[in-house]
């Protein structure tokens, strides 16, 4: 079967590598694959041919126009996006201008009270695609974003508000940014504008009514940009030395703490030579080693964790530290 340089072109643009794919029928004559057989698209080939790699381990092509098959919607995966939070709590008996704010660090304890606030204020419509049922342009966000629904989450020791996002397949940058752009719209003038109105009833006659939204200091962003801005620049471990001690330990990339090495001795300075030896083998640099260090005791969205930060520190001490 001949294939245009054109339809080729327009096969892969259709069906991308990592396509699945449910075999309807197959016309090969010896050994076709049973229908039913699910596959994942590897390439569609300069004949036109479907490249597979079927489910149960067999490679036979796929050849479109002759075989028969369907495409599986792709899998949904979660992406948060996280907004900080603020609140008015007031006391009983208080005025409209007499509320203390609290900020994300004081209404951790207030978690479970404000996650089932925000239950409670879905409407009737929202139950499936939650605030995507108001999304009302026809276009690839709408596609993708199966649905969008706020929550709460502590990190840190401090409470975000996070809108859960379903999506299919992976967002683009624009998407991304027009997904954000539409979330941040809902929760400054929209449903969290209602949401803020809404007392959430507290022990002693207090009140509280939380912002998704606030006029300074805001942004929705991802977890890696809020809580993991360095981590493309970091290794995913390295070694280094325990402050204070000289111990030989292990920081991986995202984790609090450290893990001991069974390589470290009593003596600092052997220990530094065993850490830069092994650091060399993994690529590290010692500014991404001063890095990680503050970032698995400082966090992760500090300025310290970004090795760019860090050059100056090492270059004063001569890249050496004793511990």
């Amino acid at each position: 079967m001949f294939t245009s340089e054109k339809m080729v072109k327009f096969l892969r643009e259709k069906y991308p590598p990592g396509t699945r794919i449910r075999l309807v029928s197959m016309e090969d004559p010896y050994a076709p694959v049973a229908p039913g057989t699910e596959s994942t698209l590897v390439c569609v080939d300069d004949a036109g041919q479907f490249q597979m790699k079927w489910d149960n381990g067999r490679t036979l092509a796929l050849i479109p126009g002759e075989d028969s098959f369907t495409v599986l919607p792709p899998e949904r995966s979660m992406l948060k996006l996280y907004m900080p939070l603020t609140a008015d709590r007031y006391e009983p008996g208080s005025g409209p201008e007499e509320s203390e704010l609290l900020a994300g660090g004081e209404l951790a304890v207030y978690e479970d009270k404000i996650r089932s606030a925000l239950f409670k204020n879905r409407m009737q419509e929202e139950q499936v695609r939650g605030i995507m049922y108001w999304y009302r342009k026809p276009d690839s966000v709408n596609d993708k974003v199966h649905s969008v629904v706020f929550d709460v989450e502590q990190r840190h020791g401090r409470l975000w508000g996070v809108a859960e996002c379903q999506i299919s397949g992976e967002l683009s940058a624009v998407e991304l940014a027009a997904l954000k752009k539409y979330i941040s719209g809902q929760v400054s003038d929209g449903w969290g504008e209602g949401f803020e109105q809404r007392e959430i009833a507290l022990d002693g006659g207090r009140e509280l009514y939380v912002h998704l939204w606030q006029d300074e200091d805001w942004s929705i962003q991802t977890e890696q940009e809020r809580f993991e801005p360095y981590r493309d620049k970091l290794p995913q471990l390295c070694f280094t030395l325990l402050p204070g001690t000289g111990q030989l330990i292990c920081v991986k990339r995202g984790e609090s703490g450290y893990y001991p090495s069974d390589w470290s001795t009593p003596d600092a300075q052997e220990n530094r030579r065993i850490a830069d030896e092994q650091n060399r083998k993994l690529g590290v640099t010692p500014a991404q080693e001063e890095a990680m260090k503050i970032g698995s005791m400082c966090g992760w969205d500090v300025p310290g964790a970004d090795p760019d930060h860090c050059v100056d520190i090492v270059q004063r001490r001569g890249g050496m530290e004793l511990g």
